[in-house]
């Protein structure tokens, strides 16, 4: 029985590889991230003692590093239990909960249609290959060598030319016999009841075939020669085999990046074909490109279903920056655990082709490594014209930030970004009414009037009491000036402390002793791979670092050397920030951190900041929720359960400021667990 391939991919998008292994492996649990869908195993088909085999969800494929074996669901199901493909293909259809296929005359009808027309396309891409090589082609070759491809290029990726004449194609066509009715439904001739001949749609333009996720060719992207044409870039019209909005060009070259072993972890989104081609040129084959639109749910969806996380890669121009929005409000409806987008901005006037013409793919890589979060985004472009100097235009921000959050399905995601969004309006007015004089002199932490808007985003915090202090609570009463310099006290301490203050560029101590202790003693990263990798920093620096970390000791298991990983850290443009935070460790004499602490000591004071860490991020997620608490008891008229939260958020605020005075890595004096002047503190060797 034949199987379509749409049947074929919705059986495989349903059910993970990981599924379909494990119930017949068991996986080792110290190499195997479940969360990131990352599994090791003995390999099944070869006798061995450590674990070489290898799957991955995201890639729906399985290798084995010792015998070299490789394949997909059914590949696994056919090698190993000896099943024909049918039955592989039917075992795991029931797993997926779909019904097999009945055979449908007219279905296997259409598919020997597809074939055929594909064969036609085919036919059409070798024309136009020959047609580049003859006296005809020469401009069209003059002006890709102009633009630095190389023949093997031209060759990779099966440019070719369009001849100027009205009817080259299909008069070459028709003398291989192919049927009129077939060169018009590959969309190859423009015809219509209003066309009394038909003639070529591709006219003297330099011809990009336009692959299937299978490798064949479904349509064509014609770039003009003559600055005269109506069209710069003209693409196939849809067809049987042509869906523009779900196709991506380069799309099954760049899965197959994936799959391989030059360390490509994502998809990169660019705007056009000789983009995508350019950075191929330099080394770059995960990249895709939407085809002459503007980036399409179904485009986005396609990329999803391989990498959680495809980088989308705009002009730094105000076009650019547009398309960049657009694409933000497609992408926030559709976001999940563990998916999203990040943003990667090429300089004004600069598209990839430029960056990596004269220096290679270095400076391409560094404009990656700066991709911003779908959440900084949104921010930015809310925040980024505006003024909110008055209350109503801090409340018109907010109110927008609702609604925009709020368009977020999934209930869980939607929630952590109103978290994101309170945190950060909290920061931005803050700074905001301090600089303006609002709140100064009334007791209320310098905090303005952002502390009492009740409802919505904004937080009610400590020293603000709707209900007491003139606001005409309900039984609050009234809070002495000695209460409300002491949350003053602590509130101020709170803002200038390093477990409260969050600046994303620069990471904070403690942060970067987790970090660079990993760098210099990958080995502590293997004994614990669960624990650690799921550290979530604040810094963006270290968020962008850490997952390079995880994929090299990931690939590479307990054969990493510190010195394997800093290469692979240079390699990919991290060893500006690796010195950065080498000094800042230096700075504060914390030689543990460093290569020159033996493994016992590094491996005793990285267990005790992993747990000062976690502390934090339990105080604060505890505070955040003491915050929300207090705003909705505000909204809901309770004083008294304001007032109780009120009192937990204090003692919250003394904690951390305890926390303070025992921890030295805050601020790189002081004490750590109750050991003055301990190892971690010593002076460097």
């Amino acid at each position: 029985m034949r199987f379509s391939n749409d049947f074929l991919d919705e059986i495989r998008d349903r059910v993970p590889i990981s599924a379909v292994i494990g119930a017949r492996v068991p996986w080792d649990r110290k190499k195997t991230n479940v969360a990131r869908g990352d599994y090791w195993a003995c390999c099944p088909f070869h006798g061995e003692k450590s674990p070489s085999f290898h799957c991955e969800d995201r890639k729906g494929r399985y290798h084995c590093f010792g015998c070299g074996v490789s394949g997909d669901h059914f590949r696994f199901l056919t090698d190993l239990e000896g099943l024909s493909f049918p039955e592989a293909v039917e075992r795991i259809a029931d797993m997926a909960g779909i019904a097999m296929p009945k055979v449908d005359a007219r279905e296997v009808e259409r598919d020997r249609a597809r074939t055929g027309l594909q064969d036609v396309m085919e036919l059409a891409t070798l024309f136009f290959q020959d047609q580049l090589q003859s006296a005809q082609g020469a401009k069209a070759r003059a002006y890709l060598r102009e633009r630095g491809l190389s023949g093997r290029t031209i060759e990779t990726f099966r440019l070719g030319y369009a001849p100027e004449s009205r009817n080259a194609l299909k008069e070459h066509l028709a003398g291989k016999g192919v049927p009129k009715d077939q060169i018009e439904a590959c969309g190859l001739v423009v015809h219509g009841p209003d066309i009394p001949v038909s003639y070529d749609r591709f006219r003297d333009r330099i011809m990009f075939p336009i692959l299937s996720s299978r490798d064949k060719v479904i349509a064509f992207g014609g770039r003009a020669m003559s600055p005269d044409a109506p069209a710069k870039y003209l693409n196939s019209n849809e067809t049987e085999l042509f869906h523009k909005g779900s196709v991506l060009y380069n799309f099954s070259r760049a899965r197959r990046a994936l799959q391989g072993a030059d360390g490509a972890t994502t998809i990169i989104a660019v705007e056009g074909y000789m983009d995508v081609i350019a950075l191929h040129q330099a080394g770059i084959d995960n990249a895709v490109a939407p085809l002459g639109t503007a980036l399409t749910e179904n485009q986005l969806d396609l990329m999803w279903k391989i990498v959680p996380q495809p980088v989308l890669c705009f002009d730094g121009d105000g076009a650019g920056q547009r398309a960049a929005f657009r694409a933000v409000d497609l992408a926030l409806p559709h976001l999940k655990p563990g998916r999203s987008v990040r943003f990667a901005m090429l300089p004004d006037g600069k598209d990839p082709d430029d960056l990596v013409k004269q220096d290679g793919r270095a400076p391409f890589d560094r404009v990656l490594g700066e991709a911003r979060s779908l959440d900084e985004m949104v921010w930015l472009r809310e925040t980024g014209q505006g003024r909110f100097d008055t209350p109503e235009q801090r409340a018109e921000l907010e109110a927008r930030l609702k609604q925009i959050v709020n368009g977020i399905a999934d209930e869980n995601v939607r929630r952590h970004y109103q978290q994101n969004v309170r945190d950060r309006l909290y920061g931005f007015f803050q700074g905001r009414g301090r600089s303006s004089g609002q709140g100064q002199g009334n007791g209320r932490s310098g905090r303005g009037n952002f502390e009492g808007g009740g409802g919505g985003f904004a937080d009610q915090r400590s020293g603000s009491n709707r209900f007491g202090s003139g606001a005409g609570g309900r039984g609050g009463g009234q809070r002495t000036n000695g209460q409300a310099g002491a949350a003053m006290a602590v509130s101020d301490r709170l803002a200038r402390s390093g477990m409260i203050s969050r600046n994303h560029d620069q990471p904070t101590l403690r942060e970067t002793v987790l970090a660079l202790t990993i760098v210099n003693h990958p080995q502590l990263l293997q004994e614990d791979y669960d624990e650690i990798s799921c550290i979530d920093f604040d810094s963006r620096d270290l968020q962008r670092l850490w997952p390079a970390v995880l994929t090299a000791v990931a690939e590479t298991g307990a054969q990493l050397t510190r010195e394997e990983l800093e290469q692979r850290l240079a390699t990919g443009g991290f060893d500006g920030l690796i010195k950065a935070l080498d000094q800042q460790i230096r700075n504060a004499r914390l030689w543990t951190a460093t290569t020159v602490a033996a493994l016992e000591d590094a491996r005793e004071c990285y267990v005790q900041a992993l747990s000062l860490y976690k502390r934090a991020k339990a105080l604060r997620r505890q505070k955040a929720e003491l915050e929300r608490e207090m705003a909705e008891a505000v909204e809901a008229g309770d004083a008294e359960r304001h007032d109780s939260a009120m009192g937990m958020l204090r003692e919250v605020q003394l904690e951390i400021v305890r926390m303070e005075n025992q921890e030295a890595i805050i601020d790189g004096f002081g004490v750590m667990s109750g050991r003055v002047k301990g190892p971690a503190y010593g002076h460097n060797s």
